[in-house]
């Protein structure tokens, strides 16, 4: 990536205002690094020091992934941060090696070979490491504290924005770009209203999720436990019930347990492995039930997906961009949230360094850059939803019942082909768009199917079995230890 202090020598003076002081808030921050020399972030909150919980983000207690198409994005803004995760305690796992996972079509295989993979850890460990990274820049600073009230313009030009800080003072940050990164609970359409533009189509689709976690002691020697997950079959006609494992820093286990409309966990401790074990499979159940908690059981419903088609308004100010959940957001089931906000804020940073942000149409270029990867994780999110009882936002179109039928026969194949689950995997962790799973080669796998027969229980190794056991751990059954074809 280019030094972000010779991009635009011209940049003095000029001022950016970012709203939201979260990942995409602080990555939007990062982006604009050389494209403006003063970059002010406006924050309601007053962000932590270290690793530790804030109001603003209720939901960070529960599992969240990083997938490495939202990696290699935030790479490029911030070279080294991987580095700085690694170092600060998360860990790096290799997909589909160090994956166990049972899907819709049968479990997976954990191939040798590493397609792609994950960062691990809290989302607080993660937000802490890119907001010191972003901070050290004197160019950065944070207003804590400091609530946006509205922009400051025209329906044609943005040219600054309204806030109300701490003490109840409301003053304009006059600026030369303004960036909404606040998340789910972004008013930019009554600002952009307040300013006489229209706002933009929207749509919500939800299942009426539950998410449910709790935080368990690692066993002693688990450094390289794998992620271990239980998916739902989203067109069984039962409520999508689900739950992952996933290793994070401080030898512990983060476990999330999730549940669609009619079949939510509760927030009951006594009631959490139960759940679990009540899956498809019993066997996240079995493995958390003699593991000493170190938490309470959390709850989050702020799970529905969101979309506003900012892309779509034929009326856009200039020198004002949105990104992030104020965008979309989607189920986090899927873990894409904070990828699709990586790799929206390096799409700032490619369409900023083209041109400046001073250029015509600039932050209509943006907001169509954005929609790219957006619409990636829409697609994938909407492709399972859809079919849930009891789902709020429409039902599954006859394209999504032929889809889920191609996506589920992607998904079999999978189980038993290393090819396609490369192929597979390249969309789902946001590197390659989903037109790529049309492509001759897909077709051609999809065709001739599995190359292996189905597992028949989880491809846990015999040193994963022997730690679980040594650990009180329940040791899921069905399957032995995994074999070379299962870790080929």
């Amino acid at each position: 990536m280019s030094d972000p202090k010779r991009i635009h020598r011209g940049t003095q003076g000029r001022r950016a205002v970012v709203l939201g002081g979260g990942l995409a808030g602080m990555l939007a921050a990062a982006a604009l690094r050389g494209l403006a020399d003063d970059i002010r972030v406006v924050e309601n909150d007053e962000l932590p020091e270290s690793p530790a919980p804030r109001r603003g983000l209720p939901q960070a207690g529960h599992l969240h992934m990083m997938w490495s198409g939202g990696v290699h994005a935030a790479e490029r803004l911030l070279p080294g941060v991987t580095e700085s995760w690694l170092a600060a305690g998360a860990r790096r796992i290799p997909i589909p090696t160090g994956m166990v996972g049972f899907s819709s079509q049968g479990w997976f295989r954990r191939w040798q070979r590493e397609t792609h993979f994950l960062i691990a850890c809290s989302r607080d460990l993660l937000d802490s490491v890119v907001r010191e990274l972003v901070l050290a820049d004197h160019r950065v600073r944070v207003l804590p504290r400091t609530r946006a009230e509205g922009l400051v313009g025209t329906a044609s030009r943005v040219t600054g924005v309204r806030v109300r800080e701490a003490g109840g003072r409301v003053r304009v940050l006059e600026a030369d770009l303004v960036i909404d990164a606040t998340g789910r609970g972004s008013r930019a359409p009554r600002y952009l209203a307040e300013l006489g533009v229209t706002p933009p189509p929207e749509r919500t689709v939800d299942p009426g999720m539950v998410y449910a976690s709790r935080v368990f002691r690692a066993p002693e020697g688990a450094d390289e436990f794998p992620v271990l997950t239980v998916q739902a079959d989203a067109r069984s006609g039962r409520p999508g019930q689900n739950a992952t494992l996933l290793p994070i820093e401080g030898d512990r286990w983060l476990v999330t347990a999730t549940g669609t409309r009619g079949g939510e966990p509760t927030g009951r401790a006594e009631d959490f492995a139960a759940f679990a074990r009540g899956l498809r499979h019993p066997f996240i159940g079995d493995v958390i039930s003699g593991l000493e908690p170190l938490s309470d059981v959390r709850l989050n419903r702020s799970t529905r997906n969101h979309r506003r088609f900012f892309e779509r308004m034929r009326e856009w100010p200039e020198r004002f961009v949105v990104i992030g959940d104020a965008v979309a957001c989607f189920n986090p089931v899927y873990g894409h949230g904070m990828s699709v906000a990586a790799q929206s804020a390096l799409a700032l940073r490619e369409q900023a360094t083209a041109g400046g942000i001073l250029a015509p149409r600039f932050a209509r270029r943006v907001q169509a850059a954005v929609a790219r990867p957006v619409s990636v994780a829409w697609d994938l999110a909407l492709g399972q939803d859809v079919f849930y009882p009891g789902v709020e936002g429409g039902a599954p179109t006859v394209r999504d019942r032929v889809l889920a039928r191609y996506v589920d026969r992607l998904i079999k194949t999978s189980t038993g082909s290393f090819l396609m689950t490369r192929e597979f995997t390249d969309v789902t962790s946001l590197q390659s768009p989903l037109s790529s799973l049309v492509g001759p080669r897909v077709l051609l796998a999809a065709a001739v199917g599995p190359h292996h027969p189905p597992l028949d229980g989880p491809p846990l190794t015999r040193r994963e079995r022997a730690l679980l056991a040594a650990a009180g751990a329940g040791t899921p059954g069905a399957a032995g230890a995994a074999t070379a074809a299962e870790l080929s």
